[in-house]
């Protein structure tokens, strides 16, 4: 094996290397003969001869790249472990031995790998110089066979001895060709990194070790510890043993801790930027039930769920059915019996509790679900989570959370798509400038969604015109109770911005602390009174021959004649009349006197008295009955009454 020249060359990549494979298939040696480095690093793996823990290695290639290797255990009691080591590997080297060929850990390790998404790996024959020709063909078309319609099918096959050396230097060049084909994880975003171990070391103080999944850390950051909710300050970092300012996405890390101690640390735990990550209970998944398994899984099963570092108890709720049949995918929520915190799109490996055994797996959608209500609800829930399936671009992701809530802030976005502030921000910005959405600078509601807005433009037109028919003299709404009347409840500060913003539109306008629509302008004090007046003299004139109230409007030619006929009708100055004829209360009292000294009240009676017609005498009557004035008995009516009520 060539050994790299010119350490000056050598630079860190940031990519993981993951092994995986059955147990004793020569993974740990491997990884010592590539690297020097003996990942067996307790006393009870030097004892037992097996890996129990995650072992971290780094490996110079010939080109001066340097990666980071990850050996995890093969034994079936160690798949909790293998699982938090493969959870943050961009590609794997994947180990089988000539002499055992695939084995039970072999297969469940590749279904794993597929699970977890992986898409790049190399197959490494181990031991090949311990069986002849005849047994290595074997092994390979085994290995054939068994990858084939997995993610390795179609990839490097190498027959390799870490003990001779044979085939090292041909794999280190494969490797280098490998990393060509992985894409690094990004390094923008927050800051996300699964604690797998913790320790204390003399003058350092607590120190931390993972894979980070995202972002960049810094010296002298203040980070946060979740789900256990303390603060931490980065005292240091280190990557492969050396010291560094800094340390991104894809590589591992060793990070001093000041403000946390190692007692409160565990295994599962997260390291992470401030203000961005929540822990939760309900994940949003896609889940896939293995072809393998030989039993579906069923609705509200207990299962346990391995996601980065964590290893913790979990019901499977399905959203549109009781269970899932092996090779099956379905959109479904894990509810944990514990807190977790988990990134979107993160993987995860689900087994069943007992016996141990993987089962499925696949991606978690959104981290903060939420449990639906009804067929309805449940329906629309799949549905959204179809969209976030789909979202490929963070702007689309921010417009689908914005359409569900409706509303909302900075902050409550940066959450929900697990990204800096500023960079939310700068989001929203440019989806504001595109019309997509409409941004607000208010601090309890920044952002509403563009549908919402326009929506509530439309109500709030409607709710202003209603009430200047009902209060044509007010010059309008104060804000906050305009936006009492509103079917959705906005802060008083959005409120009010949103209100500026309608008036920046030419859609209202304020006057003197209240809000009209632009057109609108207030009928003059008293107006009303007078139009009130003069409809009563009209009436007074047309006496018994009344006008019906569309020959009062075609008479009058103002837009508040239903105001001041409300207004006279409400005060009992005037009364309708079937037929909608109206009629002033004097003229009314004065047929009432009338009838006190009519003999027989008939309507021929009353029509010769007053001089009028059938066609207004026969309403007015039945008005008088209706009030309880008169009583009609057969053809004639009995004066009950000598007063309006």
């Amino acid at each position: 094996m060539s050994v790299p020249e010119g350490r000056n060359k050598v630079f860190e990549f940031p990519i993981i290397l993951g092994t995986a494979g059955h147990i004793d298939h020569g993974k740990t040696t491997l990884i010592k003969a590539l690297t020097g480095v003996d990942c067996d690093r307790l006393a009870e793996e030097k004892k037992r001869g097996i890996t129990i823990e995650l072992g971290f290695a780094p490996l110079v290639l010939p080109d001066g790249r340097t990666v980071s290797v990850v050996d995890v255990p093969g034994h079936e009691k160690f798949i909790r472990q293998m699982v938090a080591g493969a959870a943050g590997i961009d590609a794997v080297i994947f180990v089988v031995a000539a002499d055992e060929g695939v084995k039970a850990q072999t297969k469940e390790h590749l279904e794993i790998l597929q699970l977890l998404g992986v898409k790049e790996g190399i197959v490494v024959v181990t031991k090949s110089d311990l069986v002849d020709e005849e047994l290595l063909e074997l092994a390979l078309e085994e290995i054939k066979d068994e990858i084939r319609g997995t993610f390795l099918e179609g990839k490097p096959i190498l027959c390799v001895s870490a003990i001779s050396g044979k085939g090292l230097d041909a794999l280190l060049k494969e490797i280098q060709a490998l990393l060509d084909r992985v894409k690094p994880k990004s390094t923008e975003g927050a800051f996300f990194l699964p604690i797998d171990r913790a320790f204390q070391i003399k003058g350092v103080g607590t120190v931390v070790t993972g894979t980070a999944y995202r972002g960049t850390v810094d010296k002298n950051t203040q980070l946060e510890v979740l789900p256990l909710g303390r603060e931490a300050l980065v005292k240091s970092i280190q990557v492969h043993e050396r010291s560094v300012p800094k340390a991104i996405a894809g590589q591992r890390v060793a990070i001093g801790l000041s403000g946390v101690s190692v007692d409160d640390l565990s295994r599962g735990d997260v390291l992470c930027e401030k203000e961005i990550f929540l822990p939760t209970r309900c994940l949003d998944v896609s889940l896939e039930l293995l072809p393998s398994n030989k039993t579906p899984l069923r609705h509200w099963q207990r299962v346990r769920l391995h996601t980065g570092t964590s290893d913790v108890i979990a019901r499977v709720s399905f959203l549109d059915r009781t269970s899932l049949s092996p090779g099956e995918r379905c959109y479904a929520q894990l509810l944990t019996e514990e807190e977790i915190v988990a990134t979107e799109r993160q993987p995860f490996i689900i087994r069943f509790y007992s016996p141990l055994r993987t089962i499925g797996g696949g991606k978690v959608l959104y981290p903060y679900g939420e449990k639906p209500r009804g067929k309805k609800g449940r329906s629309e829930y799949i549905h959204f989570l179809s969209k976030i399936d789909s979202c490929t671009l963070p702007s689309e992701l921010l417009l689908l959370h914005l359409k569900k809530n409706k509303w909302s802030t900075v902050r409550n976005l940066s959450i929900k798509l697990q990204q800096k502030h500023d960079y939310t921000k700068n989001l929203i910005d440019v989806l504001a400038k595109e019309k997509r959405l409409i941004a607000l600078d208010a601090p309890d509601i920044e952002v509403l969604d563009i549908e919402v807005y326009e929506g509530l433009k439309d109500e709030i037109v409607r709710i202003l015109k209603e009430y200047h028919e009902m209060e044509p003299e007010s010059n309008g709404l104060p804000y906050e109770l305009l936006f009492q009347r509103t079917s959705l409840r906005f802060p008083l500060r959005a409120a009010r911005k949103i209100t500026d913003k309608l008036i920046e539109e030419g859609i209202l306008k304020e006057t003197s602390g209240k809000v009209s629509i632009v057109d609108f302008e207030p009928v003059k004090e008293g107006k009303i009174n007078e139009l009130g007046a003069q409809i009563m003299e009209f009436c007074a004139k047309q006496g018994v021959n009344m006008a019906t109230i569309e020959e009062i409007k075609k008479i009058f030619k103002d837009s508040q004649v239903d105001r001041a006929l409300s207004m006279l009708k409400d005060t009992n100055k005037i009364f309708i009349a079937s037929g909608g004829y109206v009629v002033d209360v004097n003229t009314l009292r004065k047929v009432i006197n009338l009838l006190d000294g009519l003999g027989d009240i008939t309507v021929g009676s009353v029509r010769d008295a007053t001089g009028s017609s059938r066609k207004y005498i026969l309403p007015l009557l039945e008005l008088l009955d209706s009030l309880g004035i008169t009583r009609r008995v057969q053809d004639k009516r009995i004066l009950k009454r000598r007063d309006l009520p």
